[in-house]
């Protein structure tokens, strides 16, 4: 089953968190701004997960353009995913999601989306079981009849995106705690980076705004960020 997205707010990273981002390639981290270093790395998940994580099956990334209430025209970034809790407890869901762009936009899904854009989206898709961002959050039982289904959306923030990646937050337990030189204080700073599911996708050209057809994943894997 195809699965699709939900909301947003464009925050633009600073260059120093993108060099950091770079320079540790697969690991994808992206860093407090003010942070920098030439060696900064972010640490790989353990290869055996130790704590506990949820099972994530992401859909496709499409687009869709919807009518604004005030009238107006507007393009968004969508998908669905679903999330199997085989951990042996009950926990609490609580995901996250953000989606960053080539042109250094960091864009978190909740936010400047109308609730008018959301129920237009979730009436295209017709799925019984599928629920916004915020109605997802809650308790997630055991198995895969208590799968929870969810719809995340972001603005989309220019036609010519380059690449695009989503970053997924809450389907693991795993944290990390590694040592920064911070530039602006002159010393060490301690951070915890989280244990995210990263989807990334290479964009380019200028997007169909009325195509709903599937962008393709380039990439998908666990990272600590």
């Amino acid at each position: 089953m195809s699965y699709i997205a939900g909301r947003v707010l464009f925050i633009p990273v600073a260059r120093a968190a993108l060099a950091v981002a770079a320079i540790a390639g697969l690991a994808a981290a992206a860093l407090p701004v003010g942070l920098t270093s030439a060696c900064l790395a972010a640490p790989e998940p353990d290869p055996v997960p130790k704590r506990w994580e949820l099972n994530i099956n992401p859909g496709p990334l499409r687009v869709a353009t919807v009518d604004l209430p005030d009238g107006g025209v507007k393009t968004f970034f969508y998908f669905t995913y679903k999330a199997v809790n085989n951990t042996g407890t009950d926990l609490l869901f609580a995901p996250s999601f953000e989606l960053s762009t080539e042109q250094g936009d960091l864009i978190h899904a909740g936010r400047d989306v109308p609730s008018a854009v959301t129920d237009e989206i979730l009436r295209r898709l017709d799925h019984p079981f599928l629920q916004d961002q915020i109605n997802v959050i809650g308790q997630i039982l055991q198995g895969e009849e208590n799968a929870k289904e969810g719809l995340v959306i972001w603005p989309v923030p220019t036609v010519k995106p380059g690449t695009v990646s989503i970053y997924v937050k809450g389907f693991s337990g795993e944290t990390k705690v590694i040592d920064v030189p911070d530039k602006t204080a002159g010393a060490v700073k301690r951070i915890t980076l989280s244990k995210q599911y990263m989807l990334r996708y290479n964009l380019p050209g200028e997007l169909d705004l009325k195509d709903s057809a599937p962008l393709p994943v380039t990439e998908r894997r666990w990272i600590m960020r």
